[in-house]
């Protein structure tokens, strides 16, 4: 769908497309080999509510014009926020100044145009753009709405953290000097809320929320404050347990971030500066066997879909693990470059990956998975950076709750839980069927063989 004024934006298409074909000539004319260029601008509403009182309302509208210009194999990059003639020109010789005063690499340059995608499939319509047109009025009363589902399902929850609402769209148009042209409007709405339970010593807090990009899809307020009570119910009297090594059972949100180093570790950037752990680990077994990871760009309404990346290079569906082993890794044009070799499509990050087991049966949802794990801990919520991208060791604070017998005994926080992710991604023993998707990442709860848990 083309974005226009009448939709909340300052710009429409055409006018970005005037300005990109404007930046692409003065870069012309000033001795650029190459250039590229994008505009783009964004819009929005954010309200926040605390007790059912508005405590914020937060507007914002941004727009951006960023250069980049060749001299061979030297690269400058400048961007403003001014599309005047006068900015954009003094913008395009900014980004020329710097690259002419920049060292050659070997690797800089626009993608090759074999790579690049083609005008149909730049126009390729993923359905990511639905604009809300909520007011600050509306967005109050559906996080009220929310908090209010919250506080009426147990009197334990005595308070809250507040309840948020927000309506976001943008909108771009790129283009570079080897013919490359494409853009699309998109859109991202969400609804949260983190009620508090217990007094004192005793409180927990917790939250939930709700991200689509069309705002029809969004959970009901209703819903959505009514499973973050019922969360942060859980995690009242919450105990420390002994040191011991046990399986660990990941949480579906806190799954995803397994997923996320993963991607870490097989990206061009990690890669060619011998920044990670998995290094050299194309036609690698990585994780367990029965382990695929998909991905898919072009997923209609997917929260990563994309018909190009960021430089311009189409966008394929692919398999990134089969049976354990990588396919592939995540690469743009430069990091592709300097490991000898091709783009992935990946200058931007992944899009749609979703992680399955060989071995997940229908019925696999929570309550199976805890049977499975039998003995041991269920992690729910992680805390810290405690990942070392280049060893994988992988170290974090964790809450969640005791195991026994395949149930749930009572809930554990002021822990750590330690181990290797090389180690780790071998480990998983099973994936639920309940898969969440995270950003763009989709998984289900991960089953780990055993980690270490440092206790009281």
């Amino acid at each position: 769908m083309t974005a226009t004024a009448s939709q909340g934006f300052a710009f429409d298409r055409e006018q970005f497309q005037q300005i990109v074909e404007d930046v692409l000539t003065m870069a012309r004319h000033l001795g650029a080999s190459d250039a590229g260029v994008e505009v783009s601008e964004g819009a929005g509403l954010s309200v926040s509510v605390r007790r059912g009182e508005v405590e914020h309302v937060e507007r914002n509208r941004d727009k951006s014009v960023g250069v980049s210009v060749y001299l061979g194999q030297r690269r400058g990059n400048a961007s403003s926020s001014d599309f005047s003639r006068q900015a954009l020109e003094q913008t395009v010789r900014a980004a020329y100044d710097i690259a002419r005063f920049t060292a050659e690499d070997p690797a800089a340059g626009l993608p090759d145009e074999a790579d690049m995608v083609s005008p149909d499939e730049a126009a390729r319509d993923l359905d990511l753009f639905h604009p809300w047109a909520v007011d600050a009025e509306g967005a109050a009363r559906l996080a009220r709405r929310a908090e209010d589902a919250a506080f009426a399902v147990d009197k334990r929850i005595t308070n809250s953290e507040g309840a948020s609402v927000s309506a976001q769209q943008s909108h771009f148009w790129a283009g570079n000097s080897r013919g490359f042209r494409g853009g699309y409007a998109s859109s991202r709405h969400s609804l949260s809320v983190s009620p508090i339970a217990g007094r004192g010593a005793g409180m927990e807090r917790d939250y939930w929320y709700s991200s689509e990009r069309d705002a029809l899809q969004l959970a009901s307020p209703e819903a959505v404050g009514r499973y973050a009570a019922e969360r942060t119910l859980a995690r009242l009297k919450a105990r420390k347990i002994a040191t011991c090594e046990v399986p660990v059972l990941f949480e579906n949100t806190a799954a995803a971030g397994l997923l996320g180093s993963f991607v870490q570790a097989v990206s061009g950037g990690a890669l060619y500066r011998k920044a990670s752990f998995l290094v050299d680990s194309l036609g690698q077994p990585v994780w367990a066997d029965h382990i695929d990871i998909h991905e898919d760009p072009l997923q209609p309404r997917g929260k990563a879909s994309a018909p190009f990346d960021d430089e311009g290079v189409r966008t394929r569906a692919r398999r990134v693990v089969e049976a354990g082993v990588v396919q592939g890794y995540f690469l743009s044009s430069y990091s592709a470059r300097k490991l000898g070799m091709k783009t992935t499509g990946h200058a931007g990050g992944s899009q749609n990956l979703r992680l399955s087991s060989r071995l997940t049966q229908a019925g696999d949802h929570l309550d199976e998975m805890l049977r499975k794990l039998g003995r041991g801990l269920f992690v729910t919520d992680l805390m810290g950076q405690g990942v070392n991208p280049v060893t994988g060791d992988y170290s974090r604070g964790a809450a969640g709750y005791w195991v026994e017998g395949g149930r749930i005994v009572h809930p554990v926080h002021e822990i750590t839980i330690a181990g290797n992710l090389r180690q780790m991604l071998r480990d998983v023993v099973a994936v639920g069927a309940d898969a969440f998707t995270l950003g763009g990442k989709t998984i289900g709860s991960v089953l780990l063989q055993r980690m270490k848990v440092a206790g009281s």
